[in-house]
């Protein structure tokens, strides 16, 4: 596995309808490095976001879609989707305020 440090795990965060309902529950939604395992994401995501304490996570691997273009025919890239669990006496992250 690459040397990912904790400032490359978490690429954008996810911004759909929700995502944003799931907020309520501190429940937050980001892209992560394809590599990253749960461990690191919790420690990304307590580094990146002073107050925050990471109760659990769940990811997700999502394939490539195929595309095409005329006869040639691709995929695009694999993602990788983390869903963070804030614990009730965590900070909210600021990122997400506002929106």
């Amino acid at each position: 596995m690459a040397n990912v440090q904790y400032y490359d795990v978490i690429l954008k965060p996810v911004i759909t309808e929700k995502s944003m309902d799931a907020m309520a529950e501190k429940k937050y939604t980001f892209l992560v490095h394809p590599e990253a395992t749960k461990n690191m994401i919790a420690e990304a995501v307590e580094k990146m976001f002073p107050g925050t304490k990471v109760a659990k996570v769940n990811t997700m691997n999502l394939d490539g879609k195929t595309k095409r273009r005329g006869r040639s025919v691709g995929k695009t890239a694999k993602t990788k989707k983390a869903i963070v669990q804030l614990t009730a006496e965590s900070e909210d992250i600021q990122i997400f305020e506002g929106l």
